[in-house]
């Protein structure tokens, strides 16, 4: 994001406000309130600084996060019905996965700020707190509640879709030590890019960023890279090999939790706003216009 030139000082960015103390600043800070790319309600870019009704929010994060519960389900149906390479069922289910993530995310971003993880709400609430654009704690609750019904109504529509008993209960166990911490790293990173990259000022760069992560985690981690505690209980839903026995759930939860707090600290280490608030900073490579 380009921070504005004020008249009489060409070349001198406009310093932003420091950071509070112990905390990012906030993701949805803007420096200009016509600026199309400043967030309204969370690290995504969300268009106006003007946030929708509560409602509409709410509704987006539903939708956005039952349609993601559908593709990470619906392509496990429709990858084992293709194949019994149990390789390709796996790059066709991750493939798709990030794709919709990369897209649904662009999508309801404007709208909601494109969360669809509680995770992702709980870090754009704990980043913005105490400033007058950040997530209000209550609004980020009913962002979790919407996330969770959705990932599990997307996880039925996906089995009705394909002829599968729906809402039955997934026989598949995911309990270890090596598992929950797979998925400690999996979400804590998640958190760090979505989190970094934004207070580096490289939000539009998001959605991109968290689909190319999703294809990474899932391959390099034991766990597949589950990393949202909303679409790990929806897939406890599916009797699919993309589900998650209900008993394995809370251990999966709990890592995510562990993971995305280290995250967060990472990136209240290593990105302390500096980057934009500071005229005097030159640019990087990837920054040049």
């Amino acid at each position: 994001m380009t921070t504005p030139v004020p008249p009489g000082t060409p070349g001198k960015p406009l310093p932003l406000p420091a950071p509070p103390t112990g905390s990012l600043p906030a993701v949805a800070l803007p420096t200009d309130p016509t600026d199309p790319t400043a967030p309204a309600s969370g690290p995504y870019p969300t268009g106006p600084t003007a946030a929708p009704p509560l409602g509409r929010r709410l509704a987006a994060e539903l939708v956005g996060t039952a349609l993601l519960a559908a593709v990470v389900v619906g392509s496990g149906h429709q990858a084992d019905a293709l194949t019994s390479d149990a390789g390709l069922r796996f790059l066709a289910n991750v493939g798709a996965s990030a794709a919709a993530l990369a897209v649904l995310i662009t999508l309801f971003g404007p709208v909601s700020g494109g969360h669809l993880n509680p995770l992702i709400t709980a870090g754009a609430w704990w980043t913005g707190r105490g400033t007058p654009a950040g997530l209000p704690l209550r609004e980020a609750v009913g962002y979790a509640a919407a996330q969770t019904l959705g990932a599990v109504a997307g996880t039925g529509l996906a089995d009705a879709m394909f002829g599968h008993p729906v809402f039955r209960l997934s026989a598949v166990p995911r309990g270890s030590g090596a598992l929950w911490l797979a998925e400690a790293v999996a979400t804590g990173t998640l958190l760090l890019v979505v989190t970094g990259a934004t207070a580096a000022g490289r939000g539009r760069l998001v959605p991109a960023l968290v689909g190319l992560w999703v294809v990474t985690a899932c391959w390099a981690t034991s766990s597949g890279g589950f990393a949202n505690p909303a679409v790990t209980l929806g897939r406890a839903f599916t009797d699919g090999w993309t589900g998650i026995a209900p008993g394995s759930v809370p251990g999966f939860v709990l890592a995510q939790c562990a993971g995305a707090a280290a995250g967060l600290g990472l990136a209240a280490l290593l990105f302390d706003g500096r980057e934009r608030a500071d005229p005097d900073v030159r640019p990087g490579p990837s920054d040049k216009r």
